[in-house]
């Protein structure tokens, strides 16, 4: 049997908030969750460093990042594609 394998990693999609870094960029994630105790829809955001080895990711770009064995100190995410360009200003 040949079936295609599932990958196990997490895969997050989301915008691109800085590109200083060399071969790094900063990835914030936005969600939607229900509070606990009140019910009340909230949003949640948290911030990724993640591996852009030709530095092809532009700040405000929309791009999906994957899960990956530890790069650095603070980056265990690679930038695997790009979602959506950024608008030109």
């Amino acid at each position: 049997m040949t079936e295609a394998k599932t990958s196990l990693k997490r895969t997050l999609t989301g915008k691109v908030v800085s590109d200083k870094r060399e071969k790094t960029v900063t990835v914030l994630i936005e969600r939607r969750v229900k509070h606990e105790l009140y019910g009340k829809i909230v949003g949640k955001s948290s911030k990724y460093h993640a591996h852009d080895e030709k530095g092809e990711y532009k700040l405000g770009d929309i791009i999906e990042i994957t899960e990956s064995r530890p790069i650095s100190k603070t980056k265990n995410w690679v930038a695997t594609r790009l979602v959506q360009k950024a608008a030109a200003v």
